[in-house]
């Protein structure tokens, strides 16, 4: 049976969840997880509505026949078939962390993406991403050929078809005009220290100041560097007893997870921008894994 996820963002106005729900149960669609926000500060209104089609209905009959209903309420919606699997470009420097956990959740299952690739400015993964089978791009980016090398990452995207651009560590800044033109469709993940300890060793920087907590925050990416609307964010907790070493191996760890929950949330249309903020619906019930394979 067909499993499909309705996205909706309009002006917030009575009835608009049984606008909704009556067009699906009138088109043989039965509601199997739904979720909704009312923003009183924008007078915005967003929802997440998975559902089967028990009449086998296609995405571009519900989109078809949903055209009434959404010009009503003035709704930006889309259709999403949930056992779609969305092509993923992963660009990398030289921290690996992330890339091995993203790899290793793609290869289990845990995260149901296609790696259509792997970009980096450096060879120090090529020989891990080729033994996956996945294309891996070297593109060199210095001062002098930056507007080249992202010439040469946006070919590689289009020719693709990548959905989603993760930057695993990229420790390269894209400009603005990529930024505007990938917008939505870029995370990035950093050590939730910022504005604190800029620059080079910020764990340990942290370790010195004697710091408690550890964080990692994953966002969209914009040209305000490092400031986009976040996704996803946690913490761990160290203390006075723990090395600086220490300091970096629990950073890596919750940066790898924190990035890789907020891809989860991005593939499966959980995700809303809404200003400088998101609205992220949580994962159904049964948990990460029966949004795809339930």
């Amino acid at each position: 049976m067909s499993r499909f996820a309705l996205i909706v963002k309009c002006p917030s106005r009575r009835g608009l969840v049984a606008a909704i729900s009556t067009y699906l149960a009138d088109s043989g669609c039965n509601i199997t997880d739904s979720h909704q926000f009312d923003d009183m500060e924008t007078n915005t209104f967003f929802m997440r509505v998975a559902f089967t089609s028990e009449k086998g209905m296609g995405m571009d009959e519900l989109t078809s026949a949903f055209a009434p209903v959404a010009e009503q309420f003035e709704m930006e919606h889309a259709f999403h078939d949930i056992g779609a699997r969305m092509k993923v470009l992963v660009m990398v420097s030289r921290f690996g962390h992330c890339l091995n956990d993203l790899l290793y959740r793609w290869r289990i299952g845990a995260l149901p993406i296609d790696i259509v690739g792997v970009i980096s400015n450096h060879l120090d993964y090529q020989k891990l991403v080729v033994n996956h089978d996945i294309p891996f791009h070297h593109i060199r980016v210095t001062k002098e050929t930056k507007a080249k090398a992202e010439a040469q990452q946006m070919e590689v995207i289009e020719e693709t078809g990548a959905e989603l651009v993760v930057l695993a560590r990229y420790m390269q800044v894209l400009s603005d005009q990529m930024c505007q033109r990938m917008s939505g469709r870029i995370i990035n993940i950093h050590h939730s220290f910022l504005p604190s300890f800029k620059g080079a060793n910020p764990y340990k920087q942290a370790f010195e100041r004697g710091v408690k907590l550890i964080g990692a925050t994953s966002h969209y990416v914009t040209a305000d560097l490092d400031e986009g609307p976040i996704i996803e964010q946690d913490t761990v907790r160290v203390t006075h007893a723990q090395s600086a070493a220490d300091y970096v191996s629990l950073g890596r760890d919750v940066e790898s997870l924190v990035l890789s929950r907020a891809i989860h949330a991005h593939i499966n249309h959980r995700t809303f921008l809404n200003g400088n903020k998101t609205v992220v619906f949580p994962a159904s019930p049964g948990g990460y894994a029966s949004e795809r394979m339930g």
